[in-house]
């Protein structure tokens, strides 16, 4: 399928001073894994912003669906986005509106996005697609999002409902079928739709099958992702029997371990950070119920929460001793191990 159409929109999205900044992350980076002391000349080029953090679904390995958050549920303030787009419009080209949560709870979500794109800013979100009419559709196409990911992680209600407890495969399908139609009648090429397929073990041999339906509606891609598991050393009823699939290989001893090595480095500390609803920030999406509050934008600044102590500490701590953290232990990033 033609994603070097959405690669070539992104791209599009650079400016001089976007190029030069990444130029100087990389250089930052290259430094930093070699020296094993954090060095940051530029600024991170993506965000993951969250619109909030209320869910419709149960899914069991999600803290949003499972109501076991400690930090407080919201919605962003419009305001806040502005303030936050203000700071980082000259070095971020790439917003994915999205960490935990539904975004089209919030009702204004769509204004998010419209302001992200007054800043030529490319735009992305993922959706479980149960609050998408044939009105939302038309109105998420004249918003300029450039990139949804649907979450259709079954092709029968009965494999579907095993992970998106609560949820209606019914409704995935026609908001998918509403938003194609909509980029018909508007001839736009945006937003970029790609059906995210989650492999787990009720589901995994229906794989080949959201091929098909995706060619058949007019979906732009399929991914199929790795499931994280928070319990997964002693497996877990979840795991796709397949390995391709699984995130984790099974040991000789009969436990299980994150496939490849991590090594003591991550990119994502360096090309991109992620703000809550009510504006701290946190390392990466890891971080679900924000344990490591680096800073918080409704009170200070981004770029000098970015170059903040407390931001230096943690990427050293990523650069000496990843094994040490949390957050880290089940993080994929790093490891050559595709999900």
């Amino acid at each position: 399928m033609a994603s070097w159409k959405d690669s070539l929109r992104i791209i599009n999205h650079l400016s001089f001073e976007r190029t030069w900044n990444i130029m100087r992350l990389k250089i930052s980076y290259f430094l930093s894994k070699t020296l094993k002391k954090p060095y940051v000349f530029a600024y991170p080029f993506s965000l993951s912003i969250e619109p909030t953090t209320a869910c419709n679904l149960a899914c069991p390995e999600c803290p949003s669906g499972l109501k076991q958050f400690s930090r407080p549920t919201g919605k962003l303030n419009l305001e806040l986005n502005e303030k936050i787009l203000e700071q980082v419009k000259s070095t971020v080209f790439y917003i994915n509106y999205y960490f935990q949560g539904e975004p089209f709870i919030h009702p204004q979500f769509l204004d998010l996005i419209r302001a992200a794109k007054k800043a030529r800013i490319y735009t992305a979100t993922s959706t479980n697609a149960h609050f998408i009419d044939k009105m939302k559709a038309l109105e998420i196409v004249d918003s300029g999002l450039d990139r949804l990911i649907i979450s259709i992680d079954g092709m029968s209600q009965a494999s579907y409902e095993q992970y998106r407890i609560n949820g209606q495969l019914s409704k995935v399908i026609e908001a998918s079928t509403f938003l194609v139609e909509a980029k018909r009648e508007r001839k736009s090429s945006t937003p970029y739709l790609i059906f995210q397929f989650l492999a787990v073990k009720p589901n995994e041999k229906e794989i080949p099958a959201v091929f098909s339906l995706a060619k058949e509606i007019g979906i732009d891609e399929v991914r199929i992702k790795t499931a994280q598991f928070y319990d997964f050393k002693h497996g877990n009823a979840l795991m796709p029997e397949q390995d391709k699939y699984s995130r984790y290989s099974l040991q000789r001893n009969g436990t299980y371990k994150l496939k490849g090595r991590q090594g003591n480095h991550c990119w994502r500390m360096w090309s991109g950070s992620v703000l809550t609803w009510d504006g701290k920030v946190v390392p990466c999406c890891f971080d679900k119920d924000a344990s490591h509050v680096l800073g918080d934008v409704s009170q200070q600044e981004f770029k000098k929460i970015w170059n903040s102590n407390a931001y230096q500490k943690f990427r050293y701590a990523v650069l000496t001793k990843r094994d040490e953290i949390e957050i880290c232990r089940n993080c994929s990033e790093g490891t050559k191990v595709w999900s």
